[in-house]
């Protein structure tokens, strides 16, 4: 199959933004992008029907209306439609082993108003074997949300243990697309022998700080050869990684976080992961990694 961006449709604002901010990103990259609706109760096509009577009428409403909003801000962009009778939970981890990533809106530890949310979304995200995009649409009283910012840098989680070459690639690869510097941040929390009755020993971070710096330079050489034309910062901050990626995030275009594969007893979000979800308000890419 020909890989294709895929966005989770139920009609909610925040499923809105995920479909803008997933055509912009399915045009960068020339990708086709997927409008999933996914309703069990759904029934076989039928032809004419009165609309009242029709049981798909909002299914069909819900894609057809997302499709001619987006097709009218990206004319050149190969949009389908999709409406499966299956759970959504289902569904949406069929589509993200078809698709290079999976789009679904967030809303934060805010009130829940969408059907792919809540139950759904980190279910999703704890156990898609490709990256899954959460995109956060701020509700107001009047009018349609804003759409979601696709400016700024991208910045990326990493832990400097174990592979991370999936995770680095999906972040190099999104921030040439975009044409925007990378930030890498990679946070360590102080052991208990930094800390002294005055604050901390400056000795010991200093320590930590340059072993960090090293490791960290290492990592990211070979990636910065691939990718020359990609601006990349580099930061250690002492600290706990899950505060340190939320802090680092502020005013990002976006922020890709990792999350380990191999999970089949109890797939789960990690602490980092979990904190970005919660509480970054840029989107968030969910990249799992061996």
């Amino acid at each position: 199959m020909e890989p294709v961006v895929t966005v989770g449709l139920d009609g909610s604002p925040a499923s809105l933004a995920a479909a803008h901010w997933a055509a912009d990103e399915a045009e960068r990259r020339k990708l086709t992008l997927r409008l999933l609706h996914a309703w069990p109760l759904l029934a076989p096509e039928q032809t004419r029907i009165p609309a009242e009577a029709d049981q798909n009428y909002w299914a069909n409403r819900i894609v057809h209306n997302a499709r001619a909003e987006l097709q009218a801000g990206h004319p050149g962009l190969s949009i389908v439609g999709d409406l499966v009778a299956e759970d959504a939970q289902d569904a949406l981890l069929q589509a993200a082993s078809e698709s290079a990533m999976t789009v679904l809106g967030s809303r934060g530890l805010g009130a829940v108003g969408s059907y792919f949310l809540g139950d759904i979304s980190m279910p999703v995200v704890a156990r898609a074997e490709r990256p899954v995009v959460l995109v956060r649409a701020e509700t107001s009283e009047v009018g349609p949300p804003p759409a979601p910012r696709t400016a700024g840098s991208v910045v990326v989680a990493l832990k400097l243990h174990g592979p991370c070459d999936d995770l680095l690639e999906f972040a190099f690869v999104t921030a040439a697309a975009r044409g925007v510097p990378l930030r890498v941040v990679h946070g360590r929390s102080l052991p208990v022998n930094a800390y002294v009755p005055w604050g901390v020993d400056h000795d010991v971070t200093e320590e930590i700080n340059q072993e960090a710096q090293k490791d960290l330079s290492q990592v990211l050489r070979p990636w910065r050869e691939k990718f020359p034309g990609v601006e990349v910062a580099d930061v250690i901050a002492l600290e706990s990684p899950a505060k340190a990626v939320v802090r680092a995030a502020d005013g990002a275009g976006l922020l890709v976080v990792g999350r380990r594969k191999h999970r089949p007893l109890a797939p789960r979000v990690g602490p980092v992961a979990q904190a970005a979800a919660h509480h970054a308000r840029c989107p968030v890419a969910v990249v799992p990694h061996d």
